[in-house]
């Protein structure tokens, strides 16, 4: 017999590690404009996505191993908006590492640039250009 199915999940929360948090902090808040949800001292938590999506920046114990996920393993933060094009612009005035310009591609039906944090983290900004995404809740 098959155990019922918990509730659905309700938010989420991805936590970054960064040797520099109050730099990731900046750039979190003030870059990208999230807003600080709370501040527990050792760890910074923003909203990422109306507070269902949130990312929460913490003091590394360490550096960084790897910088390539796509390659070694690990995450991608990707954040959708419909506005790509806007926010490749605003992030290439605040000076932000990216590594091409938005980019269209046909098979997947989506827009996106990829580009890192001060902790070296790799970002996505993405647009779904199909109308089997579903809307935000």
């Amino acid at each position: 017999m098959t155990a019922p199915r918990p509730p659905a999940f309700a938010q989420q929360i991805t936590f970054l590690y960064a040797e520099d948090p109050a730099a990731s902090r900046d750039f979190y808040g003030r870059v990208l404009g999230l807003e600080l949800v709370q501040d527990q001292g050792f760890a910074a938590i923003y909203a990422a996505a109306g507070r269902r999506g949130f990312l929460g920046v913490v003091q590394a114990r360490g550096p960084r191993e790897g910088r390539e996920p796509r390659v070694e393993g690990g995450v991608v933060l990707t954040l959708v908006t419909a506005a790509v094009e806007a926010w490749h612009a605003h992030l290439l005035a605040e000076g932000a590492v990216i590594e091409a310009p938005p980019t269209a591609h046909a098979a997947t039906g989506i827009t996106h640039f990829f580009f890192r944090d001060p902790a070296g983290y790799l970002l996505e900004i993405q647009r779904f250009d199909r109308a089997d995404w579903p809307e935000p809740s």
